[in-house]
């Protein structure tokens, strides 16, 4: 199995907004420590969002952190991103590998379930997500994960966690003790009038996480 960069705070791009605001607002998270980015886009024509996946691909390859495309195999696949995410009703897992290259990220939502989660890793996926864990203004009628499933997915699964749904710097620790090995956010991030400076309270979670197991 490949090794998996998916660790920290993994940012997903807000909606609705200018592409300029966009890449302003991911610098940002990059500078405070963002370590993953998922352009998620559902709002763009297809023109503007290649712009925007390539404009944000080389803002992350200056800073050596991964691109992932959300849903858009054929986008992630056209510009060469470093991985894709998956949601149940997208293309399976072995779709998109066969049409990406063999070390892309693939990532899986598992939403609430750890049955899921483990049809994911053994058809190949990099990843898997659960969530929402608190209500959430992206997604606010989806189904609710605890940390004692990222306890069980911990306990059973060998490739990288991601939590995500109302994640705050606050309500965030609890999610990394429990398991997370990242946290997904958007509007706990772009809610804030400094993303730099949110963005690393939540990078210091992990920080204070490791130092908790170092000691």
């Amino acid at each position: 199995m490949k090794a998996s960069p998916i660790l920290g705070l993994y940012v997903i791009t807000s909606t609705g907004i200018e592409t300029d605001k966009l890449l302003s607002d991911i610098a940002c998270a990059i500078q405070g420590g963002a370590t993953v980015i998922q352009y998620r886009s559902k709002d763009a024509d297809d023109a503007v969002r290649m712009e925007r996946a390539k404009m944000l691909q080389k803002l992350c390859r200056s800073h050596g952190i991964p691109l992932i495309i959300n849903d858009d195999i054929d986008l992630a696949h056209r510009i060469g991103a470093d991985g894709v995410h998956l949601g149940r009703d997208d293309f399976t897992i072995q779709q998109a590998r066969s049409m990406l290259s063999a070390d892309t990220i693939i990532g899986s939502s598992c939403y609430n379930s750890l049955e899921f989660a483990h049809e994911a890793a053994n058809a190949g996926a990099d990843y898997v997500a659960f969530g929402s864990f608190y209500p959430s203004r992206t997604k606010p009628d989806t189904v609710r994960a605890t940390p004692a499933l990222l306890q069980q997915a911990r306990n059973t699964l060998n490739i990288p966690i991601v939590a995500i749904g109302g994640i705050t710097p606050l309500n965030g620790a609890a999610l990394v003790r429990a398991g997370a090995d990242a946290l997904a956010v958007i509007s706990g991030l772009y809610s804030q009038d400094d993303i730099e400076q949110t963005a690393r309270q939540y990078a210091q979670l992990f920080q204070d996480m490791e130092n908790t197991v170092t000691i």
